[in-house]
């Protein structure tokens, strides 16, 4: 990913009911609750971690049975000491007391209870990039030290591995052709990282590769659900085989689901975002542009793909009394700017969203060199009677303009060769007169009609109309 360019918006759910989530979540709640048992016998030793005589007790408060009881006690007072909700007060006697942040999560705005989400979010986010146990017992010594050097372990690498991850999983579930609120197939997930995009067939190598980090992202979101990131189907146990072995990736996709599936909760869209705009990214949500002006709207709407473009209008129009909405839209929809035929095509759509009660003011700029030929289309989808018909110089700059703006939304889609061809076959003189067209897009649509068009004679027409275009702007 670029922290360049924005990322596609997210919908996110309101901040009162993600702060909901956030309290509900299996770690943050226990990290609770034993900050709120906590008081001046509890000991803890240098590291800030519950002394061992403490884990029981701990382990007992949280109603937790079993071997590892005393480990999930033990993680969950990490987050409570890691999120600010107890507070190491001498650190020689071993002494704790409440944190300031443990008071946010009662008297605190959703707001603040998310921070504190977010800050266990980061210890658990790290603790996913730290080798298993089993690994650590290999390399421990005599001394029950950890010999860290005798282990393939890059903590940075771990790091920006699992950070990619997500940060593809982000884009999936955000993107318009991504699966939404569907869960992602972990097979598909590792190998979007590992496999080229120009690799047409995986070498055997690198399906390994992908075997091996679908093995270590099926440790990791299984760390990473009990604090609400992700839900989590886990790799089936019984494809696992011989231990010393690792499965294969899938090959057969109706066995895809056995291999791992795992989507962003929408906690884990908030928090995920949070952690790209900390990062440098532009990572917009719907609704930023709400209380915008329509410029603002039309412009930073420009990029979204259609269904979060009509939601981030109908966000802004929400706000707004129906004709005034639609004047301040045509208004910002003027210019001759590159970025002017996108805002306008935006803006018919957000007149679309209006419906009728916009018809005052899209009357009122019929006589408009730029904006009459848009109102003209608008009010005959409308139904609407006494349209005045275009002049032919009006429907040949508004055809330019329409072509630049889906050039603009779509690049050479399917959808912009077969608008090319439909016109060329529709008006037979088309390129000897569109080259004079007045507007600033007019040779570059002619240059890219000549690309789009199938057929040899009429593409070297539209180059042939393109060239005269730019000489025209150019005399």
């Amino acid at each position: 990913m670029s922290d360049s360019s924005p990322l596609p918006p997210v919908r996110l759910h309101p901040e009162a009911e993600l702060a909901r989530d956030a309290l509900s979540t299996p770690l943050l709640s226990r990290a609770v609750r034993l900050a709120r048992w906590a008081g001046p016998d509890t000991r803890v030793d240098a590291g800030g971690g519950l002394v061992d005589e403490q884990l029981p007790a701990a382990a007992e408060v949280l109603g937790l049975t079993g071997d590892e009881a005393a480990a999930y006690a033990s993680e969950a007072w990490r987050i409570a000491v890691d999120a600010g909700l107890v507070e190491v007060t001498d650190e020689e006697a071993g002494t704790v007391a409440a944190g300031a942040d443990l008071a946010l999560l009662t008297g605190g705005s959703p707001h603040d209870v998310l921070a504190v989400w977010l800050g266990a979010l980061e210890t658990v986010l790290a603790d996913a990039t730290v080798p298993d146990l089993d690994e650590l017992m290999e390399v421990m010594d005599e001394g029950g030290e950890v010999d860290f050097s005798r282990l393939d372990w890059d903590p940075e690498a771990e790091a920006a591995f699992l950070d990619g991850v997500l940060g593809n999983l982000y884009l999936l579930t955000v993107g318009e052709d991504g699966p939404g609120d569907g869960p992602v197939p972990l097979p598909a997930l590792a190998a979007s990282m590992l496999v080229p995009g120009d690799m047409a067939e995986p070498t055997n190598d690198v399906l390994e590769q992908v075997s091996d980090a679908m093995m270590r992202l099926d440790d990791q979101f299984r760390l990473l659900e009990p604090i609400g990131l992700v839900a989590y189907q886990p790799v089936d146990e019984a494809l696992m085989g011989d231990p010393d072995e690792e499965p294969a990736a899938p090959v057969d996709e109706t066995d895809v689901s056995r291999y791992g599936m795992v989507r962003l909760t929408p906690l884990g869209l908030y928090g995920l975002r949070a952690r790209l705009q900390e990062a440098g990214f532009q990572a917009p949500a719907v609704g930023d542009l709400a209380d915008k002006g329509a410029d603002v709207l039309l412009d930073g709407s420009a990029a979204y793909g259609p269904r979060a473009a009509r939601a981030e209008t109908e966000q802004w129009l929400h706000l707004r009394e129906p004709v005034d909405a639609a004047r301040e839209l045509l208004a910002a929809a003027r210019g001759s700017d590159e970025g002017a035929p996108l805002r306008r095509l935006r803006c018919q759509q957000a007149l679309s969203l209006v419906g009728g009660q916009a018809e005052p003011a899209v009357r009122e700029v019929l006589d408009d060199p730029e904006l009459g030929g848009l109102a003209r289309v608008w009010l005959s989808e409308l139904g609407a009677t006494d349209v005045p018909p275009p002049s032919e110089a009006m429907v040949f700059w508004l055809t330019i303009d329409t072509v630049a703006a889906q050039l603009a939304a779509e690049g050479n889609s399917e959808e912009l060769q077969g608008l090319v061809e439909g016109l060329a076959q529709q008006h037979g003189g088309f390129f000897a007169a569109a080259w004079r067209v007045d507007h600033p897009a007019t040779a570059d649509v002619l240059e890219a009609m000549g690309r789009l068009h199938p057929d040899k004679r009429i593409a070297k027409e539209a180059r042939k109309a393109a060239f005269k275009a730019r000489s025209q702007q150019g005399g």
